[in-house]
């Protein structure tokens, strides 16, 4: 009874999961679609050819509202929708309109609200550099298939690697939601700051623009990315932080915008902890890096621009 009854959940927990990656796979395609996320290659193999008749894009939106529907099925004990009957016509006396009367009140409806500024919505994330290079075989590096994990396996020792090109691609490709570039960019990223040394310094002006960039796609997932990526750039090495200073003007402002985006689950346990993608604490975490790396002038620039931010460092 009790070897039934654990197997059970492990089937629902299993379902549970596969639900939620179909659901993301299904939510990339639309995406897609709509043209929020750059398109891949039509096939593996590449483009189809230019005499080939593809579906429309209506079509397209189409089929995938009907792949939604079924996936999510219909509950038990509800009937299907039926198409709608035929308009019929009444005539004169057959309805009824006109045949009650009231002395209530009218109820005014009350205002329309006003429409929202936008200032958290997702934003159309364009094709990166890094997409361009990895598709015409620019980039030192591959993906490595090692067990469960995924692993990426460098052409030439990365000490030897020009920084001043390849850090701003890298840096340029974490704005990318579909696989390889998505992972490729993120690890090949992490992994030139974890060796870089004195090398990343000198280029952090050409990296600017490229952060402002992701952080602008408003992109929860994108902006976590670009976080974790920040914290990393500044302790890899001595004076980035103090470097990074001049430039707040141009980041800090979307980390205001999601500073109070916090979970508040009471009691509860909240599992995706380990995932870290809770933008408001690594907002709070971000700035006091910034805070501790970018010397006696970090504090004031960064309370010029986020007034709500409290210093993490004991003034006497």
């Amino acid at each position: 009874m009790h070897r039934s009854t654990v197997s059970d959940a492990a089937l629902l927990q299993h379902g549970d999961v596969w639900r939620s990656r179909t659901d993301d796979r299904h939510d990339l395609k639309i995406n897609k679609l709509s043209g929020k996320v750059p398109k891949g290659l039509e096939s593996p193999f590449g483009d189809f050819p230019a005499d080939y008749t593809r579906p429309s894009r209506k079509t397209k939106l189409t089929n995938l509202g009907h792949l939604g529907a079924s996936l999510m099925g219909t509950p038990r004990g509800v009937a299907e929708e039926t198409p709608a009957s035929p308009r019929t016509i009444l005539k004169k006396g057959m309805g009824n309109g006109g045949k009650t009367s009231s002395r209530s009140p009218r109820v005014v409806p009350p205002p329309p609200c006003p429409p929202k500024a936008g200032a958290h919505a997702r934003r159309t994330i364009q094709p990166s550099e890094f997409r361009r290079s990895y598709d015409r075989a620019d980039l030192p590096l591959q993906i490595t298939h090692a067990g469960t994990a995924n692993k990426i396996s460098w052409k030439v020792d990365i000490e030897k690697l020009d920084y001043h090109h390849y850090l701003p691609i890298f840096i340029d490709g974490i704005r990318e939601k579909e696989d390889p570039y998505r992972f490729l960019a993120i690890e090949g990223t992490h992994n030139m700051l974890e060796k870089g040394g004195s090398k990343v310094l000198p280029v952090v002006p050409q990296l600017i623009i490229p952060l402002k960039t992701a952080l602008s796609t408003r992109d929860p997932e994108v902006v976590a990315t670009t976080m974790k990526v920040l914290q990393k750039l500044v302790m890899s090495g001595e004076m980035i932080g103090e470097a990074l200073v001049p430039y707040y003007r141009q980041l800090l402002p979307v980390f205001n915008l999601y500073k109070g985006s916090s979970k508040n689950i009471g009691d509860a346990i909240d599992y995706g902890q380990r995932k870290r993608q809770s933008l408001g604490e690594l907002v709070d975490e971000t700035l006091e890096a910034f805070e501790l790396h970018g010397g006696d002038d970090a504090f004031i620039n960064i309370k010029y621009m986020i007034p709500t931010y409290e210093s993490c460092v004991l003034q006497s």
